[in-house]
């Protein structure tokens, strides 16, 4: 997994902070947001990579399936 960029890590940090702000009523820092988002970075992340490539895969066969069927619709009859 490609590491993210600062722009991406500074939008993600806003968000945590929105977050707390919005729903919690809670006003964190830079520090704190950073924290939580490189806990979920570490201990969660991979459940939602893993997710991502098994949805990947479904959409693979799938569209494998249907490649085969339209190559047997071009068969000939003999």
């Amino acid at each position: 997994m490609k590491p993210l960029t600062k722009e991406e890590k500074n939008q993600m940090m806003i968000a945590i902070q929105r977050y707390f702000a919005e729903e919690r009523e809670e006003e964190i820092g830079e520090l704190a947001a950073i924290n939580i988002l490189e806990f979920i970075t570490k201990y969660l992340g991979s459940y939602y990579y893993n997710q991502g490539v098994r949805d990947s895969r479904n959409i693979a066969v799938q569209r494998s399936q249907l490649l085969e069927e339209d190559l047997f619709a071009l068969e000939k009859r003999i």
